[in-house]
C-alpha cells in the first residue's frame, strides 16, 4: 500500500513540475510569440456600406438624390454605414453668379441645412450609420471647380469658417448618439500651389499645417459634444496614414484604391491619356512593379500600424470605375477587402448607384440582373455580402 502511495504522491510531483515548466516557458516564450500575432482591436465599428453622394455637388439641386428605396436595400443586403461627401457651398445662401467672397462662407441657408437633416433621419431610419464628411471644405477641395476665396492649409480665416462650419453642424446634431453619428473633416487633403487650380503642382499637406487645422476642428466640435467620434482622411489625397495626428481625440480615414491604375482606369479626371493605358490585371505588374495580395498587406501597413497606437482605422472609400474590366476589378478588391477584414477595418464604396456602384454602374461587360427596374451588379454584392 506504501508503495501504492510512494508511486501516486511521485505521480503528482511530476505533474506539478511539468505544468510549472510549461507555465514557464509559455510565460518566457512561447506567449509572447502568440501575442505578437496577436491583431490589435479596432477601435471604429467595422462599418459596411455606401457613399451618398446627394449634396456632393456645390449646388445642391444638382445632386443625385437617392431614394428610400435604396436606403431600405441596404439594411436588408446587411450593410450599416453610409458616408455623406458634403460641399459645403451645397447648404449656403449667397450669390451664386460670382465667386464665393470669404464673409459669405457661413451663410447658412436653413432650408438646405433641413435636406440634409431628412438624409440624416432616412438613414437612422434603415438602422445606418451616418459619417457626414467636408467633401469641399472651406478652403479646400481634392476636386477643383468652384472657386475657393482662401486656403484652408494656410489662412487663417479659411480655418476659422472650416471649425465654425463643425462646430454648427455639432450644435445642430448634439444629441444623436456616436453610435449613429461621427464627423469625417475633410475629404483628402493635399496641398496645391494654388487650391483653385487641379492641374497645379502638389503634394500631402505638411504634417504640422495637418495637425493645426485637425486640433481646431477636433476642439470645436468636442466643445459641444465631448463624445462625437470624429475622423481625419489620410494625407497625401487619403492614402497616407498620419502617426502625427496620434495624440489628437480622432480616428483615422484609409482609401481602397490601390493601385489606381486598377480602380481608376480610364477614369478622365485621374488620367490624361485614357486610350494608351495598359489593361490591368490582378495579379499583375505596372511599370515593373509587381501587383498582388502580399503588396497590398505591406501598402496598408502603416493603417495597420496606427492600430497598434489606438487609432481607429475605417476605409472611408473605395471600389473600382466601371471601365476597370469586371473579373480583373472583383479579383483585387476581394483582396483589397480581405487585408482589410483581418484587421476588422470596415468600408464605403464610393457609391451605391452610379459608375462605382453595385447599381446602375454602366458596364459594358457584365449581364445585370434586373432589381424593381434597377440593374444589379449581383457579382459585386454578393462578394461584398461575403465579408458581413
Amino acid at each position: 500500500m506504501s508503495r501504492i502511495m510512494e508511486h501516486i504522491n511521485d505521480r503528482r510531483e511530476f505533474l506539478k513540475k511539468s505544468a510549472a515548466l510549461a507555465a514557464s516557458l509559455s510565460i518566457s516564450g512561447t506567449s509572447s510569440l502568440l501575442a505578437s500575432d496577436v491583431k490589435p482591436k479596432n477601435k471604429l465599428p467595422q462599418w459596411r456600406g455606401f457613399n451618398l453622394l446627394d449634396f456632393f455637388n456645390p449646388e445642391a439641386d444638382k445632386g443625385r438624390k437617392n431614394p428610400e428605396k435604396y436606403f431600405q436595400w441596404m439594411s436588408d443586403w446587411g450593410f450599416d454605414f453610409v458616408r455623406v461627401p458634403i460641399s459645403y457651398p451645397s447648404y449656403l445662401s449667397f450669390d451664386r453668379s460670382r465667386p464665393i467672397l470669404a464673409e459669405e462662407t457661413l451663410n447658412f441657408d436653413e432650408n438646405r441645412l433641413q435636406e440634409i437633416d431628412a438624409l440624416v433621419d432616412l438613414a437612422h431610419k434603415y438602422g445606418l450609420h451616418v459619417s457626414l464628411n467636408l467633401h469641399r471644405a472651406p478652403g479646400f477641395c481634392i476636386n477643383a471647380g468652384f472657386i475657393e476665396p482662401f486656403n484652408l492649409w494656410k489662412d487663417k480665416d479659411a480655418l476659422d469658417a472650416f471649425c465654425a462650419h463643425w462646430e454648427m453642424w455639432s450644435k445642430r446634431y448634439k444629441n444623436i448618439s456616436s453610435k449613429k453619428l461621427s464627423f469625417d473633416l475633410v475629404n483628402e487633403p493635399y496641398m496645391r500651389e494654388d487650391v483653385n487650380d487641379q492641374l497645379s503642382p502638389g503634394g500631402p499637406v505638411p504634417v504640422d499645417d495637418y495637425y493645426r487645422v485637425a486640433k481646431a476642428a477636433v476642439a470645436a466640435i468636442k466643445s459641444v459634444n465631448n463624445k462625437r467620434l470624429v475622423i481625419a482622411n489620410g494625407n497625401s489625397g487619403g492614402g497616407v496614414a498620419v502617426p502625427e495626428l496620434a495624440d489628437l481625440d480622432l480616428h483615422q480615414s484609409c482609401r481602397g484604391y490601390h493601385p489606381m491604375l486598377i480602380s481608376h482606369y480610364k477614369a478622365p479626371w485621374v488620367f490624361k491619356d485614357i486610350d494608351n493605358l495598359p489593361i490591368p490585371s490582378w495579379p499583375g505588374e505596372i511599370n515593373g512593379k509587381v501587383y498582388d495580395k502580399s503588396s497590398m498587406e505591406e501598402y496598408y501597413q502603416p493603417w495597420f500600424d496606427l492600430l497598434k497606437k489606438g487609432v481607429g482605422v475605417h476605409c472611408g472609400e473605395c471600389g473600382a470605375y466601371n471601365k476597370t474590366p469586371h473579373n480583373v476589378f472583383l479579383a483585387w478588391f476581394e483582396a483589397v477587402l480581405d487585408v482589410l477584414h483581418a484587421h476588422g477595418i470596415g468600408y464605403g464604396i464610393w457609391e451605391f448607384s452610379g459608375a462605382f456602384g453595385i447599381l446602375n454602374s454602366g458596364r459594358e461587360d457584365i449581364q445585370y440582373e434586373d432589381w424593381y427596374g434597377e440593374k444589379l451588379d449581383r457579382k459585386y454584392l454578393t462578394l461584398l455580402q461575403k465579408y458581413h
